[in-house]
Protein backbone atom coordinates (compact mmCIF):
# COMPACT_ATOMS: atom_id res chain seq x y z
CA UNK A 1 0.00 0.00 0.00
CA UNK A 2 1.17 3.29 -1.32
CA UNK A 3 2.58 5.30 1.62
CA UNK A 4 1.52 8.95 2.35
CA UNK A 5 4.13 10.97 2.08
CA UNK A 6 5.01 9.32 -1.37
CA UNK A 7 1.60 10.77 -2.36
CA UNK A 8 2.59 14.11 -1.27
CA UNK A 9 5.92 13.97 -3.08
CA UNK A 10 4.49 12.51 -6.12
CA UNK A 11 1.87 15.35 -7.18
CA UNK A 12 4.56 17.98 -5.96
CA UNK A 13 5.95 18.81 -9.20
CA UNK A 14 2.46 18.40 -10.84
CA UNK A 15 0.70 21.09 -8.82
CA UNK A 16 -2.03 18.99 -8.62
CA UNK A 17 -3.12 18.89 -4.42
CA UNK A 18 -3.43 15.83 -2.39
CA UNK A 19 -7.41 15.13 -1.07
CA UNK A 20 -7.77 13.41 1.39
CA UNK A 21 -10.86 12.47 3.47
CA UNK A 22 -11.15 12.02 7.51
CA UNK A 23 -13.79 9.46 8.63
CA UNK A 24 -15.19 8.00 12.20
CA UNK A 25 -16.16 4.66 13.54
CA UNK A 26 -20.28 4.91 13.70
CA UNK A 27 -21.89 3.69 17.15
CA UNK A 28 -24.07 1.42 15.96
CA UNK A 29 -24.20 -1.49 13.20
CA UNK A 30 -26.40 0.49 10.80
CA UNK A 31 -24.29 3.66 11.17
CA UNK A 32 -21.11 0.71 10.28
CA UNK A 33 -23.35 -0.30 7.21
CA UNK A 34 -24.29 3.27 5.79
CA UNK A 35 -20.66 4.14 6.24
CA UNK A 36 -19.55 1.46 4.45
CA UNK A 37 -22.15 1.02 2.06
CA UNK A 38 -23.03 4.47 1.25
CA UNK A 39 -21.05 7.52 2.58
CA UNK A 40 -17.29 5.84 1.40
CA UNK A 41 -18.36 4.96 -1.87
CA UNK A 42 -20.16 8.01 -2.51
CA UNK A 43 -17.03 9.85 -1.56
CA UNK A 44 -15.08 7.45 -3.51
CA UNK A 45 -16.27 8.76 -6.66
CA UNK A 46 -14.27 12.10 -6.60
CA UNK A 47 -11.21 9.74 -6.53
CA UNK A 48 -9.29 10.69 -3.30
CA UNK A 49 -5.54 9.89 -2.38
CA UNK A 50 -6.27 8.51 0.56
CA UNK A 51 -8.31 9.11 3.88
CA UNK A 52 -8.14 8.28 7.68
CA UNK A 53 -9.91 6.84 10.28
CA UNK A 54 -9.98 8.31 13.94
CA UNK A 55 -9.54 6.83 17.01
CA UNK A 56 -11.80 7.52 19.81
CA UNK A 57 -11.21 9.28 23.29
CA UNK A 58 -9.11 6.79 25.23
CA UNK A 59 -8.82 3.95 22.42
CA UNK A 60 -12.64 3.56 22.62
CA UNK A 61 -12.72 2.63 18.73
CA UNK A 62 -9.83 0.79 18.52
CA UNK A 63 -10.71 -2.78 17.22
CA UNK A 64 -14.18 -1.05 15.33
CA UNK A 65 -10.93 1.71 13.74
CA UNK A 66 -9.13 -1.18 12.29
CA UNK A 67 -11.95 -3.09 10.76
CA UNK A 68 -12.82 -0.09 8.93
CA UNK A 69 -9.19 0.85 7.79
CA UNK A 70 -8.64 -3.04 6.84
CA UNK A 71 -12.45 -2.99 4.85
CA UNK A 72 -11.10 0.36 2.99
CA UNK A 73 -8.14 -1.00 1.81
CA UNK A 74 -8.80 -4.54 0.64
CA UNK A 75 -12.17 -3.73 -1.28
CA UNK A 76 -11.50 -0.17 -2.69
CA UNK A 77 -7.63 -0.50 -2.89
CA UNK A 78 -7.49 3.23 -1.28
CA UNK A 79 -4.20 4.29 1.27
CA UNK A 80 -5.62 4.39 4.77
CA UNK A 81 -4.28 6.08 7.57
CA UNK A 82 -4.78 4.54 10.92
CA UNK A 83 -5.00 7.07 13.84
CA UNK A 84 -3.26 6.13 16.84
CA UNK A 85 -3.03 8.09 20.38
CA UNK A 86 -1.16 7.59 23.52
CA UNK A 87 -4.02 7.29 26.17
CA UNK A 88 -4.84 4.62 28.13
CA UNK A 89 -2.48 2.64 26.48
CA UNK A 90 1.22 0.94 27.73
CA UNK A 91 4.14 1.11 25.23
CA UNK A 92 3.90 -2.51 25.30
CA UNK A 93 0.15 -2.36 24.02
CA UNK A 94 0.66 0.36 21.51
CA UNK A 95 3.56 -2.04 20.26
CA UNK A 96 1.25 -5.00 20.10
CA UNK A 97 -1.18 -2.76 18.20
CA UNK A 98 1.31 -1.75 15.97
CA UNK A 99 1.71 -5.66 15.30
CA UNK A 100 -1.45 -5.62 14.11
CA UNK A 101 -1.89 -2.36 12.07
CA UNK A 102 1.52 -4.13 10.63
CA UNK A 103 -0.14 -7.53 9.64
CA UNK A 104 -3.57 -5.79 8.21
CA UNK A 105 -1.04 -3.94 6.02
CA UNK A 106 -1.87 -0.68 7.07
CA UNK A 107 1.27 1.20 6.21
CA UNK A 108 0.26 4.85 7.15
CA UNK A 109 -0.14 6.03 10.70
CA UNK A 110 -1.46 9.55 12.34
CA UNK A 111 0.35 9.51 15.80
CA UNK A 112 -1.76 11.66 18.62
CA UNK A 113 -1.78 12.31 22.40
CA UNK A 114 -5.09 11.65 22.17
CA UNK A 115 -8.20 13.01 24.43
CA UNK A 116 -9.01 11.73 27.55
CA UNK A 117 -12.26 10.13 28.24
CA UNK A 118 -14.79 12.52 29.33
CA UNK A 119 -12.34 15.18 28.53
CA UNK A 120 -10.49 16.95 31.54
CA UNK A 121 -6.50 16.78 31.21
CA UNK A 122 -4.41 14.44 29.40
CA UNK A 123 -2.60 12.33 31.97
CA UNK A 124 0.19 9.81 30.70
CA UNK A 125 -0.73 6.10 31.22
CA UNK A 126 1.58 4.21 33.78
CA UNK A 127 4.30 3.03 31.42
CA UNK A 128 2.89 4.73 28.29
CA UNK A 129 4.07 8.31 26.52
CA UNK A 130 3.39 11.20 27.66
CA UNK A 131 4.08 13.25 24.40
CA UNK A 132 3.53 12.47 21.44
CA UNK A 133 7.17 13.20 19.68
CA UNK A 134 7.48 9.63 22.10
CA UNK A 135 5.38 7.82 19.96
CA UNK A 136 6.61 9.34 16.60
CA UNK A 137 9.98 7.75 17.53
CA UNK A 138 8.49 4.50 19.04
CA UNK A 139 6.51 3.80 16.27
CA UNK A 140 9.62 4.60 13.51
CA UNK A 141 11.66 2.00 15.54
CA UNK A 142 9.85 -0.49 15.24
CA UNK A 143 8.27 -0.27 11.22
CA UNK A 144 8.49 1.44 7.83
CA UNK A 145 5.40 3.37 8.30
CA UNK A 146 4.55 6.63 7.01
CA UNK A 147 3.53 8.60 10.32
CA UNK A 148 1.54 11.75 10.30
CA UNK A 149 1.00 13.98 13.19
CA UNK A 150 -1.80 16.76 14.27
CA UNK A 151 -0.72 20.41 13.64
CA UNK A 152 -2.35 23.40 15.52
CA UNK A 153 -2.56 26.98 13.61
CA UNK A 154 -4.09 28.31 16.85
CA UNK A 155 -2.19 26.53 19.29
CA UNK A 156 -3.15 23.21 20.74
CA UNK A 157 -5.89 24.17 23.55
CA UNK A 158 -3.85 22.85 26.38
CA UNK A 159 -0.52 24.74 25.53
CA UNK A 160 -0.84 27.71 28.02
CA UNK A 161 2.31 28.85 26.46
CA UNK A 162 1.11 30.17 23.20
CA UNK A 163 0.70 28.99 19.26
CA UNK A 164 4.63 29.58 18.65
CA UNK A 165 5.42 27.53 21.54
CA UNK A 166 3.26 24.54 20.77
CA UNK A 167 4.66 25.35 17.26
CA UNK A 168 8.24 23.96 18.63
CA UNK A 169 6.65 21.02 19.71
CA UNK A 170 5.40 20.04 16.29
CA UNK A 171 8.54 20.67 15.38
CA UNK A 172 10.09 18.01 18.13
CA UNK A 173 7.52 15.90 16.88
CA UNK A 174 8.50 15.89 13.08
CA UNK A 175 11.95 15.84 14.16
CA UNK A 176 11.52 12.22 15.87
CA UNK A 177 10.20 10.81 12.30
CA UNK A 178 6.41 12.32 11.54
CA UNK A 179 6.38 13.08 7.94
CA UNK A 180 3.27 15.01 6.95
CA UNK A 181 1.63 17.15 9.06
CA UNK A 182 -2.66 17.47 8.78
CA UNK A 183 -3.90 20.29 11.02
CA UNK A 184 -6.98 20.80 12.80
CA UNK A 185 -9.84 22.67 11.43
CA UNK A 186 -10.11 26.58 11.48
CA UNK A 187 -11.59 29.14 9.83
CA UNK A 188 -9.37 32.01 8.74
CA UNK A 189 -6.99 31.27 6.26
CA UNK A 190 -4.59 33.61 8.15
CA UNK A 191 -4.34 31.42 10.56
CA UNK A 192 -2.93 28.44 8.51
CA UNK A 193 -0.69 30.79 6.52
CA UNK A 194 1.01 32.51 9.92
CA UNK A 195 1.03 28.71 10.83
CA UNK A 196 3.09 27.17 7.93
CA UNK A 197 5.74 30.19 6.92
CA UNK A 198 6.32 30.20 10.61
CA UNK A 199 7.36 26.91 10.73
CA UNK A 200 8.90 26.43 7.16
CA UNK A 201 10.84 30.27 7.44
CA UNK A 202 11.67 30.06 11.11
CA UNK A 203 11.71 26.18 12.16
CA UNK A 204 12.99 24.92 8.73
CA UNK A 205 10.42 22.16 8.51
CA UNK A 206 10.19 20.58 5.31
CA UNK A 207 7.12 18.11 5.40
CA UNK A 208 3.96 18.99 4.13
CA UNK A 209 1.59 20.57 6.15
CA UNK A 210 -2.10 20.10 5.29
CA UNK A 211 -5.01 22.42 6.46
CA UNK A 212 -7.92 20.38 7.55
CA UNK A 213 -11.02 21.67 6.62
CA UNK A 214 -14.87 21.11 7.75
CA UNK A 215 -17.87 22.03 5.87
CA UNK A 216 -20.53 23.54 8.26
CA UNK A 217 -23.66 21.51 8.70
CA UNK A 218 -25.19 23.95 11.60
CA UNK A 219 -24.34 27.14 13.53
CA UNK A 220 -25.11 25.33 16.99
CA UNK A 221 -22.85 22.13 16.37
CA UNK A 222 -19.75 24.10 14.64
CA UNK A 223 -19.76 26.19 18.19
CA UNK A 224 -19.86 23.28 19.81
CA UNK A 225 -17.08 21.49 18.13
CA UNK A 226 -14.92 24.86 18.05
CA UNK A 227 -15.59 25.12 21.88
CA UNK A 228 -13.79 22.14 22.13
CA UNK A 229 -10.97 22.28 20.43
CA UNK A 230 -10.45 26.16 21.04
CA UNK A 231 -10.86 27.06 16.67
CA UNK A 232 -12.02 30.64 16.45
CA UNK A 233 -15.02 31.20 14.58
CA UNK A 234 -14.03 34.75 12.73
CA UNK A 235 -16.69 37.40 13.29
CA UNK A 236 -18.19 37.85 10.26
CA UNK A 237 -18.68 33.86 10.04
CA UNK A 238 -20.36 33.93 13.28
CA UNK A 239 -22.50 37.09 12.16
CA UNK A 240 -23.97 34.93 9.00
CA UNK A 241 -24.58 31.86 10.97
CA UNK A 242 -26.35 33.96 13.43
CA UNK A 243 -28.92 35.02 10.75
CA UNK A 244 -29.30 31.76 9.50
CA UNK A 245 -30.08 30.52 12.69
CA UNK A 246 -31.74 27.36 12.58
CA UNK A 247 -32.30 26.64 9.21
CA UNK A 248 -29.59 24.04 8.95
CA UNK A 249 -30.74 23.53 4.60
CA UNK A 250 -29.79 27.00 4.62
CA UNK A 251 -26.00 26.81 7.13
CA UNK A 252 -25.44 23.74 5.01
CA UNK A 253 -25.86 25.48 1.86
CA UNK A 254 -23.85 28.45 3.03
CA UNK A 255 -21.31 26.35 4.92
CA UNK A 256 -20.36 24.17 1.03
CA UNK A 257 -19.51 28.32 -0.21
CA UNK A 258 -17.38 29.24 2.75
CA UNK A 259 -15.66 25.64 2.46
CA UNK A 260 -15.04 25.88 -0.91
CA UNK A 261 -13.62 29.47 -1.26
CA UNK A 262 -11.53 28.37 1.73
CA UNK A 263 -10.20 25.55 -0.24
CA UNK A 264 -8.89 27.75 -3.71
CA UNK A 265 -7.55 30.38 -1.37
CA UNK A 266 -5.41 27.97 0.28
CA UNK A 267 -4.43 26.14 -2.77
CA UNK A 268 -3.49 29.27 -4.61
CA UNK A 269 -1.36 30.02 -1.49
CA UNK A 270 0.86 26.67 -1.85
CA UNK A 271 -1.01 24.19 0.30
CA UNK A 272 0.00 20.73 -0.62
CA UNK A 273 -3.84 19.57 -0.73
CA UNK A 274 -6.88 19.50 1.54
CA UNK A 275 -7.53 17.51 4.46
CA UNK A 276 -11.78 17.02 4.74
CA UNK A 277 -13.09 16.76 8.28
CA UNK A 278 -16.39 14.95 6.32
CA UNK A 279 -18.45 14.06 9.68
CA UNK A 280 -19.47 10.96 8.05
CA UNK A 281 -21.04 12.95 5.35
CA UNK A 282 -20.50 12.58 1.52
CA UNK A 283 -22.74 15.07 -0.31
CA UNK A 284 -20.98 18.69 1.34
CA UNK A 285 -17.53 16.99 0.72
CA UNK A 286 -18.01 15.72 -3.09
CA UNK A 287 -19.89 19.31 -3.63
CA UNK A 288 -16.85 20.91 -2.44
CA UNK A 289 -14.59 18.75 -4.38
CA UNK A 290 -16.95 18.78 -7.44
CA UNK A 291 -16.65 22.65 -6.92
CA UNK A 292 -12.91 22.99 -6.83
CA UNK A 293 -12.70 21.15 -10.02
CA UNK A 294 -10.86 18.33 -8.38
CA UNK A 295 -13.26 15.52 -8.46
Amino acid sequence: MQLVRDLYAAKRPTGRPVISFELFPPKTEDGDRNLLEKTIPALLQTRPDYCSVTYGAGGSTRDKTLMIVDRIQREHALPTVAHLTCVNSTREQIGDLLERIWALGVRNVLALRGDPPGGGEFAPTPGGFEYSAELVRFIRDRHALSVGVAGFPEGHVACRAGKQADWGHLKEKIEAGADFVLTQLFFDNADYFEFRDHLVEKLGVKVPIVPGIVSVLSGHQIKKFTAMCGARIPAPLAARLDELGEDDAAVSEFGIDYATRQCAELLRGGAPGIHFYTLNKALTTTRIVRNLGLA
